[in-house]
């Protein structure tokens, strides 16, 4: 009896749970339904057009509401980006229509649409600044006109171009890249201001382009690359082509057939040869490759390499990404450049030293391999070092000298290369315990100055954490080839000399008359000459960039350079990899 009893009672209590809490749903749906908390609905039809502003105000209010709560979304097909200076925009604003009046298009919104829709010339995508659902709003409105009289569609619209117009001013302002601590600045840090002051700005002047062009870098580097996208557009390849991975394993017969395949199916989507379903013969796929390199203006050698695969699988589309890429690394830059600074552009090979924003010298250069990178930096020229010892970086010593010196104690005097104890005093290498070593040793291997110091003749220093300098070198044949990564992480200069002169000249050019000049280029000369070592201190510190950039505008196109160190590649798998 007392167990049935009990049975009964935890029914009761069950079911007056149950009840409980099916009453608190209804509640929490009734309250969020009284507070907007819903889609703006699917259609609205306002008869009178000018009833028509007041009922799109009700249906902005209301999408905004929805929208705040759903993590920017407004229905299956629109997601805002900009929630926050949205709900600001139009809370200050009765929730009012901007981009239209009484069931009519206002200029502006037509100059904005167009601009979206060219929105590629700036190496924007127009997709991010809802494209395809604003045309697909204006065609239903020309199509049908019984379609503009839908309040929801207007209020979608107008939304659209709110949030496309302010997604669109931050990307050209900051670009589309997270910034880190080499870029990250108060003038990269967009507040609140910023996008009332634009909106304001729009809607008080009515000047879109010239608004939209004056937020954007003023770098030479970035207009130069602008002014190329228009041509390099236009002849734009947009097709899909096939990937081809290499290397492949060649002992594999079933790796290499399926290898042969894809490539005959990329080299015939080139029209360089016919699609079969038989495998060409070494003379077939030697013409179809020698076609394709000559296509693409590459040494015409009919041979598999990396440099054709590379090629191959380089498309327009991946190209325009680049572009996208460099043009957001130009927005990470300082707002103003120095009046005087050297820019050094990695993927490019070569230096620049920039005076009253022009080009006063140029050099070839050779940065570090893709296992040793050059660093990306800022800093500026402290002192130059002429007929420079050198002490070679620990992890040189580790991987490349450490396992030879084990084997032979004179490994580093064959080489020209002495060991030196914490004094400064020169080591017997024959008398070290080489075998108790594995990662380091508790000594400095050092190179003496002169002809054939691995540093060359000048070595210029700047303050940085990663023990690299521009400096010269004793191998300056490297300075013919093409494709110039191949130092341990420093960046050797070819025109080594006119650099020391134009930091000899601009130290002369700022000194006063209280000043006392302890060297100029004539000292230099000397110094060179008789083959003596100077630490030159630069008084007036020449500003230093060291960067990554893997297309420039020149004279209306662009210019690609290989991405030497695959950092664009990471950055278009994590930002533009659904672009």
């Amino acid at each position: 009896m007392s167990s049935s009893y009990g049975i009964y009672i935890s029914f009761n209590r069950f079911s007056t749970l149950t009840s409980a809490c099916f009453l608190c749903l209804i509640s929490i749906i009734l309250f969020t339904a009284c507070n907007g908390n819903h889609p703006p609905g699917d259609q609205k039809i306002v008869k009178d057009p000018k009833q028509m502003d007041r009922q799109i105000s009700k249906y902005i209010k209301s999408a905004i509401e929805y929208a705040r709560n759903g993590e920017g979304q407004v229905d299956d097909s629109i997601r805002l980006n900009m929630t926050d200076p949205l709900d600001k925009y139009y809370s200050n604003t009765g929730f009012g229509p901007a981009w239209s009046h009484e069931e009519n298009w206002l200029p502006l919104a037509d100059s904005l649409f167009q601009f979206i829709e060219k929105a590629e010339r700036y190496g924007l995508f127009p997709k991010d600044y809802h494209f395809e659902n604003l045309n697909s709003i204006r065609r239903k409105f020309n199509a049908d006109s019984t379609r503009k009289m839908d309040a929801v569609l207007w209020s979608k619209a107008d939304l659209m171009l709110t949030d496309g117009f302010l997604r669109m001013a931050r990307d050209l302002k900051l670009g589309r890249l997270q910034p880190d601590s080499l870029t990250l600045g108060k003038d990269t840090v967009l507040e609140e201001q910023f996008y009332s002051g634009v909106l304001k700005n729009l809607f008080e002047n009515g000047k879109l382009t010239e608004l939209l062009i004056s937020i954007q870098p003023r770098h030479k580097g970035y207009w130069a690359l602008i002014n190329g996208i228009k041509g390099f557009l236009d002849s734009m390849d947009r097709r899909t082509y096939t990937y081809i991975n290499f290397p492949y394993r060649k002992s594999d017969k079933r790796d290499s057939v399926f290898f042969i395949k894809t490539l005959q199916k990329r080299l015939a989507e080139s029209h360089c040869i016919e699609q079969s379903d038989r495998l060409p013969d070494t003379v077939q796929l030697k013409n179809a490759i020698l076609k394709y390199q000559k296509q693409k203006g590459l040494t015409a050698d009919g041979l598999i390499g990396p440099v054709l695969i590379r090629t191959l699988n380089t498309s327009d589309d991946e190209r325009f990404k680049r572009i996208a890429i460099t043009l957001d690394r130009y927005k990470q830059m300082p707002l103003k450049m120095p009046e005087k600074y050297i820019w050094v552009n990695l993927p490019g090979f070569y230096l620049r030293v920039i005076d009253a924003d022009t080009l006063v010298l140029e050099s070839k250069v050779i940065c570090g391999k893709p296992e040793t990178r050059t660093p990306l930096l800022n800093s500026e020229i402290s002192d130059m070092i002429t007929y420079p010892t050198w002490t070679v970086p620990t992890s040189i010593i580790a991987k490349s000298y450490l396992p030879k010196l084990k084997n032979n104690p004179n490994y580093l005097s064959r080489i020209g290369l002495k060991l030196v104890n914490g004094k400064g005093e020169d080591v017997d290498p024959a008398a070290v315990n080489w075998s108790k070593y594995s990662r380091g040793i508790p000594f400095k291997v050092m190179q003496n100055s002169g002809d054939n110091n691995a540093l060359g003749v000048m070595k210029f220093n700047f303050s940085n954490p990663f023990a690299v300098y521009l400096h010269d070198t004793n191998q300056r044949y490297l300075f013919k080839r093409a494709a110039r990564a191949l130092s341990h992480g420093c960046v050797r200069v070819q025109e080594w000399e006119k650099l020391a002169f134009y930091i000899a000249r601009n130290d002369s050019a700022s000194r006063t008359v209280r000043d006392s000049m302890r060297y100029n280029t004539d000292s230099i000369r000397s110094w060179i000459a008789q083959k003596s070592r100077h630490r030159i201190e630069v008084r007036k510190k020449l500003p230093l960039f060291i960067r990554y950039f893997t297309c420039e505008g020149k004279e209306g196109k662009i210019v690609f350079y290989d991405d030497i160190y695959g950092e664009d590649k990471v950055l278009r798998d994590k930002f533009f990899a659904t672009k």
